[in-house]
């Protein structure tokens, strides 16, 4: 169905719109922009509207925006399971384990093989407790553990 086809009423009644989110944008720029885009459209005062999972700013991939009465869906979406996929180098980090920050760190590679790959990657089969990075999006103390992590300060997130 084209966008351009859809009334006011259709919004308001809801919709899931498939986006995918630009590199460097977050996902609630691309909520904003919607949001600014209908309002303006349909000369709308509010409308309610949210996304089903937040994506990073550095990622590109499908966000999924929930329009109007659709909104209350969001938890069932975001409940689905989901592929992620990505690139890398190899021998290389940063600090923020992203390309939010420079590479720090390289090692020797030499001596992966192909073996060593699959030992280690069926090591991350099942269920095990893992720490986030002190880059990511979670809650010290009411503070995001990522803007913590900007000012050089110590971040401690618990696995």
């Amino acid at each position: 169905m084209q966008l351009d086809k859809l009334s006011k009423e259709d919004f308001l009644h809801g919709r899931i719109l498939l986006i995918d989110k630009p590199i460097k944008w977050t996902s609630f720029d691309v909520v904003n922009k919607i949001k600014y885009a209908l309002k303006y459209r349909f000369d709308l005062k509010k409308i309610k509207i949210g996304h089903a999972g937040t994506l990073d700013p550095l990622a590109t991939g499908l966000l999924i925006i929930c329009v109007g009465k659709k909104t209350k869906s969001i938890e069932e979406y975001q409940a689905y399971e989901k592929e992620y996929s990505g690139s890398l180098i190899l021998g290389a980090t940063t600090p923020s384990f992203d390309l939010e920050t420079k590479i720090n760190e390289e090692f020797i590679t030499s001596h992966i093989n192909s073996e060593l790959i699959n030992k280690v990657a069926a090591s991350f089969v099942g269920k095990s407790e893992q720490v986030p990075p002190a880059f990511s999006a979670k809650r010290i103390q009411g503070k995001r553990a990522y803007k913590i992590a900007r000012k050089g300060e110590v971040v401690e997130i618990k696995a």
